[in-house]
């Protein structure tokens, strides 16, 4: 790939590499951030760089001394208002989204719970107080203002991805949901370098990492679903109320423990080490561990995880 080109207009085209790095610590999904948690790791890609992939790989390890395991390219953002008012160039961003697990680093990056910055999207213990207090209502406001030909639009919209008006609440729509809130202008992002009046609760990001960790977001808690990418987040062995809670933060929803158990035990995903935790607070708990000869056969047959509310 050729480094940035003149277009007719003499605008510039520069590449932009940015990385999602997920962990999973203490129940808790955690994205790796720098800048104070403001911006997620990233860089121009440069002839220094072979590849695309070893571009990202180098600015994580240099922005935050973490080398990198499973990588996959995530998405690429060319929209034109990415670009900063009054600038010549025009960035294109190809982003990644790795696992990793949470371990120290440089000064400047560290670990932030990704819910500090989508604070509607954990629905582990129940709906949040913020879906029915402030967003809502705020959308709702937003679809009657709008003219009457893209009422009905904007609403429906809503509906899907917020589940309002009685429909099921889907935790792939991460994104949706935040562009939803973007157009509404009810983020700070949306002032694009201007103050928003009273805007949700949620950290920002600078440019747009936010969206693209919403990205991320969406894409792993698909993935979990049909590929076992949950076990790369894992430590060798674990119980298997670790590995239901792991998924859980991820979703953002709580899952039934027997049957989160049942279908684990019919994929064969799991295998018993003959070693016990004693970490639980109870009775020892069984100790397990991915049976990673079965990486192969899973990624091409599926696996499913079972992803739906308990009772």
């Amino acid at each position: 790939m050729a480094e940035p080109a003149h277009e007719a207009a003499g605008e510039t085209l520069a590449i932009d590499l940015t990385a999602v790095i997920v962990a999973v610590t203490a129940d808790e999904p955690r994205v790796l951030a720098i800048d104070g948690g403001r911006a997620l790791p990233s860089g121009p890609f440069q002839s220094r760089h072979r590849t695309l992939h070893m571009g990202v790989r180098s600015w994580v390890e240099e922005q935050t001394q973490h080398k990198l395991g499973y990588v996959e390219q995530l998405y690429t953002f060319a929209d034109r208002d990415r670009t900063r008012d009054g600038a010549s160039e025009r960035v294109i961003s190809i982003s990644y989204l790795g696992l990793a697990r949470e371990r120290g680093g440089a000064s400047d990056a560290g670990w932030y719970n990704w819910y500090r910055y989508f604070p509607w999207e954990d629905w582990r213990p129940g709906p949040p107080k913020l879906m029915a207090s402030a967003i809502a209502p705020r959308l709702k406001h937003w679809a009657l203002e709008a003219p009457r030909d893209l009422r009905r639009e904007r609403r429906e919209r809503i509906e899907v991805a917020f589940a309002t008006a009685g429909r099921g609440w889907n935790e792939e729509f991460v994104l949706q949901r935040y562009e939803l809130l973007w157009e509404a202008g009810l983020v700070p992002e949306a002032g694009r370098g201007r103050p928003v009046a009273d805007p949700l609760p949620g950290t920002p990001m600078n440019h747009d990492h936010r969206r693209i960790l919403a990205t991320g977001i969406a894409r792993l808690r698909a993935k979990i679903k049909y590929r076992p990418v949950v076990f790369e987040l894992m430590p060798e062995s674990f119980t298997l109320l670790q590995l239901q809670r792991a998924v859980e933060a991820l979703a953002g929803q709580s899952l039934h423990k027997q049957n989160f158990r049942r279908l684990i035990e019919q994929q064969g995903l799991v295998e018993d080490t003959g070693e016990v935790s004693t970490e639980t607070g109870g009775r020892p708990a069984k100790l397990f561990r991915f049976r990673r000869e079965l990486l192969a056969e899973r990624t091409a047959a599926g696996t499913k995880l079972p992803l739906y509310r308990s009772g």
